[in-house]
């Protein structure tokens, strides 16, 4: 049997300790090794159960809740890393001041009935001198590849790790980073990885924010400023659906929309196709309107099928 077991480190917290390769019944349990997680995934295998690995940097929301049910009503056993990963931050991005709250994110995942938390630290994710990195060429070379250099190999090679690590028959991404979801897809394709990659659909606050982990740096009237994204990738995704603009014409005037709106900067607002993300002037196929832009402090990004 697996026991839980309280640490005397962190209230709330349990150690996995497993005999006779059986997983325990119920629960979240919390291991900190990469050791360990293969032993509690290996357990839940033995049982007969497919595994759907979540990844995170913690903060956790309803969008990344969504993901463990996502995985629950596939019938896979939820398994959640929490980990802020270093390598995928610039030196002037905000990596210290990214939010943390561990205990609060064991809570949630408990309660979303997430069976393990993987919660390593640095040195057990990066042990030693590492040599080794992942790119995926091509389609970083636009949109937020060129603004963050180093962020998508910083990814791809952290989510490589976890997925080698946990070994799962799924993972599990947002759509809102819909640029992350389709470096990891090639990724794993181009590498012959034996994952599926699920992408699920951004999960939205009732007036229509996509929900982020960076969403609690906004101040109130920032709050109200940063809804004009997404009611412009609304418009532009109706307007370009139609015919009724090019995509650059419609994509111009949002820009615009959003400079009026209050936004200190636009990055990129654009049509691209849904699978290489290259830039269109109209849309004939499968396509996404996709935004970056910086209010105050904070970086918003979103987007929305064509």
């Amino acid at each position: 049997m697996i026991a839980k077991v309280p640490r005397q480190f962190h209230s709330g917290e349990y150690r996995l300790m497993i005999k006779d390769s059986q997983p325990q019944e119920r629960g979240l349990a919390v291991v900190r090794t990469v050791a360990e997680l293969r032993k509690a995934v290996s357990a839940f295998r033995t049982a007969g159960h497919t595994v759907g690995l979540v990844p995170t940097m913690g903060a956790l929301h309803e969008g990344h809740v969504s993901l463990v049910k996502g995985a629950l009503e596939r019938g896979d056993v939820p398994v959640t890393s929490i980990f802020v990963n270093p390598t995928q931050f610039g030196p002037k991005e905000d990596f210290s001041a990214y939010p943390r709250d561990e205990e609060g994110d064991f809570d949630k995942l408990r309660d979303a009935g997430c069976r393990i938390a993987f919660a390593p630290s640095k040195e057990e994710m990066y042990p030693g001198e590492q040599l080794t990195t992942v790119t995926v060429a091509g389609i970083t070379d636009g949109l937020c590849g060129p603004l963050r250099p180093g962020h998508f190999q910083g990814v791809a090679t952290v989510v490589s790790k976890l997925l080698l690590m946990a070994m799962p028959d799924r993972a599990y991404f947002g759509e809102k980073d819909y640029q992350q979801l389709q470096v990891i897809k090639r990724m794993v394709r181009d590498l012959a990885m034996p994952f599926e990659i699920v992408g699920m659909p951004t999960v939205r606050e009732r007036d229509g924010l996509a929900m982020s982990s960076r969403n609690r740096y906004l101040s109130t009237e920032e709050r109200t400023k940063a809804l004009v994204m997404y009611k412009q990738l609304v418009k532009v995704a109706d307007t370009v659906r139609d015919g009724t603009k090019s995509c650059t014409e419609a994509t111009a005037a949002a820009s615009q929309a959003l400079r009026d709106g209050g936004f200190d900067i636009v990055e990129y607002f654009t049509v691209v196709d849904a699978d290489r993300l290259k830039p269109l002037e109209h849309v004939s196929g499968p396509a996404r309107v996709i935004a970056a832009a910086r209010l105050g402090r904070t970086r918003l990004i979103d987007n929305l099928a064509v």
